[in-house]
């Protein structure tokens, strides 16, 4: 990691996720500035090695590379237009969650400065930072991250989607619909068995087995989708919306709301009444696509 302990690095917001970016950084030795509105919020970091900045400016004077993660745009902006003209010639990674959209009016904006840019999305809670079995998504320029990937290493594993800046905030959007709705199920699951006196941690290990099939089914509708072919020689949604009621009776029994199974059939009913009944349970994204 030579090349990642030789260079200089700011972080820049020590909230929780800021400050276990520093900490990431410190640990594999890099010589790490820290700046926070909140100046309480760097002792920690201060007695562990990183230098503390008076101001924004000085924070990045003090680097090569910036990394950002705020509240939001407006606090990001807040900070770091009045510093503006310091980041030329640097290298601005912002990690504050966003659109799309602001992603890409912040690449132009760093750009319009001198500064090379990265957007990112940390795919993990501030306990994960820095393991190699979590993902930071970035997407923009692929010189910076060529050039700062051992430093990017270091804060989890780094995934570049491509030179659109606003793809990683697109994928953040999109998988964190696809955790909670994977958390959720299993919550609804934990508490129909529950209603029968199984324990969580019993459950759960077999729940945790299935997603290994589910990952398949994804991996299989995923080329139906691309394709806009859905044969359904595996379970169709008929057959889904008939197995589906067995969910909603168990449920209905032990006195589990059930909202979110009617919201998933009530998704495949509309399928179905679009032509989708015989067909993939990967044809729901029609109606996905094009909602009533």
């Amino acid at each position: 990691m030579k090349e990642c302990c030789d260079m200089r690095v700011t972080v820049i917001g020590l909230g929780s996720m800021g400050s276990a970016l520093a900490a990431a950084l410190l640990d594999k030795g890099v010589e790490t500035t820290v700046w926070n509105r909140s100046a309480g919020k760097a002792e920690a970091l201060a007695a562990r090695g990183a230098r503390v900045a008076a101001t924004p400016r000085e924070a990045v004077e003090a680097a090569d590379l910036v990394i950002a993660c705020v509240l939001d745009y407006d606090a990001l902006h807040g900070v770091l237009d009045p510093v503006a003209g310091s980041l030329e010639g640097r290298q601005l990674v912002n990690l504050t969650s966003g659109s799309p959209e602001q992603a890409r009016q912040m690449d132009g904006w760093a750009r319009s400065h001198g500064a090379g840019y990265l957007d990112g999305a940390i795919m993990t809670t501030p306990p994960g930072v820095g393991s190699q079995e979590m993902m930071i998504l970035y997407s923009g320029s692929a010189e910076v991250f060529e050039a700062r990937r051992a430093i990017l290493a270091a804060l989890g594993d780094p995934v570049h989607l491509g030179a659109d800046p606003g793809t990683a905030s697109l994928y953040d959007a999109a998988l964190l619909g696809l955790m909670w709705a994977t958390m959720t199920g299993w919550l609804h699951g934990t508490a129909v068995v529950g209603a029968d006196k199984v324990e969580a941690t019993v459950f759960t290990p077999v729940a945790i087995r299935w997603l290994g099939a589910v990952a398949g089914f994804l991996t299989r509708y995923a080329a139906q989708v691309d394709e806009g072919r859905y044969p359904g020689d595996d379970a169709t949604v008929d057959v889904q919306i008939v197995t589906i009621d067995h969910l909603i009776h168990a449920a209905q029994k032990r006195g589990v709301d059930n909202a979110l199974p009617e919201l998933l059939k009530d998704t495949m009913l509309r399928a179905r009444a679009a032509g989708h009944g015989s067909d993939s349970f990967g044809s729901i994204i029609e109606v996905l696509r094009s909602p009533a």
